[in-house]
This record gives C-alpha cells, structure tokens and sequence, in this order.
C-alpha cells in the first residue's frame, strides 16, 4: 500500500500538469505497471486517444460481460483499426456464470439488487481483479458530474478493494469539455449517444435516458439504487487524503 504522504505530493505533482504529462509521469515511475481499463464509453475514448496519441506504454484492456451492445462491439473494432491500439478482453469465468444463470435465470438480475449485483459481480468486478493483478496504477475514465457518489472521489486516491492506485484524469471534466473535445479530435464515439444513451453498460440493463434525467438514471432502471456495479464503490476506497 502506497502511503498517504506519497498520495498527497504525487497529486500536488499531477495537478500542476496535462493529462498526457500525468500519465507520463505515472509511467516513469512505475514501469509496466500503469493499465487502463476502457468500457468504450465517450470518457473512455478520450483517455484511449490520449495513450495512442502520446506512444504511452499503458496496457487498455475492457471487461466483456457476453451482454454488451452490438454497437459496443462495432466501436471496440473501430478504436483499434483508428489508433493501432491493443486492447486485452477479459471475461467472466465460465464456470461462474453457469451456476450465475442455473441459479438466478438467465435474467435474473431484474428480480432483486441481490441478484443485479451478483450478476455484477461475476460478468464484471471478478474479472476486474483479475485484470489489475500485478499492476500500480489503475486508470478510469471518471468523472465526478456523472453521479453524486463521485463528487467526492480525488484525482489520484487509494483504491482499498483492488489495492492499486486509482488515477482519475478526467474527474474534474464536464461534459461539456469532454464533448468539444471528442468533436476537435475526431475521436469515434458509440452511435447510441445519438440516441439518448448517456452511460452505457451491459444491453439488458441500460436504456436511453429522458430529458432532465440524470446520466446514471439508464443505468439499471428498473431498480432504485446507487446506481454502481461495484467495480467503483465508494465503500472500497480510501481517499486517504
């Protein structure tokens, strides 16, 4: 575990420069060990341009659940093709999500947030830790707008669960910022945001959001919630700031 003290100047060395010189940064000091994990949201993209961009030696790897969005898929192609970017897959453990279904239903997760959060846990937050094993640094697309609970997450802060550092690079981007940026770079984007989606997961369990709803309220619609999968609770972190 990283301490405290550590955290604190890193941030104040990391506020003082560019996305791509933070990242550089953390590179330098921990060689092989930095990883970015994309779920292709607009977020996402922009930190994926940003790696290919600069030639920074951070591995991106994305969490397919078996349940994402045709058009998830289409845009993991494109990102590849348009940047020459390697981007690991990891997947559920087979044999989890059997018992998952068996048990549960192969909808199951509408039943209860018991189940919705099992179904998380197994599709998405085991195979996370798998996919941080053996790194330092874990690289998000955050962003403190997006829901209540990540207002009070930091730029740089401890993440107790997976013990790793959690750097957060556009957690201070809005999303206005975020969108003139995608236009100005031509970064590909998936089309369903041209169709109401604003945070996009797993395809049973998101919709296209109303006018006036928040970002998260396509998330799990059904269900009245905090509206995470686990793989970001606010429980598990230590700001340590």
């Amino acid at each position: 575990m990283i301490e405290a003290s550590e955290i604190k100047e890193l941030i104040q060395r990391i506020e003082k420069l560019s996305i791509e010189e933070a990242m550089g940064l953390l590179t330098d000091l921990f060689p092989n060990e930095v990883i970015f994990s994309t779920s292709f949201g607009q977020e996402d993209q922009v930190i994926t341009q940003k790696i290919a961009k600069n030639k920074l030696p951070i591995e991106i790897f994305t969490l397919d659940t078996g349940r994402l969005f045709y058009e998830t898929y289409d845009l993991w192609s494109k990102t590849i093709v348009k940047y020459g970017v390697s981007i690991k897959p990891f997947y559920p453990n087979t044999a989890a999500v059997e018992d998952l279904v068996s048990s549960n239903g192969i909808n199951g997760f509408y039943q209860s947030v018991e189940n919705r959060k099992s179904c998380c846990y197994v599709r998405k937050v085991e195979p996370l830790k798998r996919a941080l094993q053996g790194n330092k640094v874990w690289i998000t697309g955050l962003r403190a707008e997006q829901s209540p609970n990540r207002q009070t997450m930091q730029l740089l802060e401890w993440d107790e669960g997976n013990q790793i550092l959690k750097y957060n690079p556009l957690l201070h981007w809005t999303m206005e910022d975020m969108l003139k940026y995608i236009k100005e770079e031509s970064i590909p984007y998936n089309t369903l945001h041209d169709k109401g989606f604003v945070s996009i997961g797993c395809a049973p369990c998101t919709r296209a959001i109303m006018p006036g709803e928040d970002a998260r309220a396509g998330r799990w619609w059904w269900e009245a919630s905090q509206k995470e999968c686990g793989l970001h609770e606010q429980g598990a972190i230590a700001n340590n700031s």
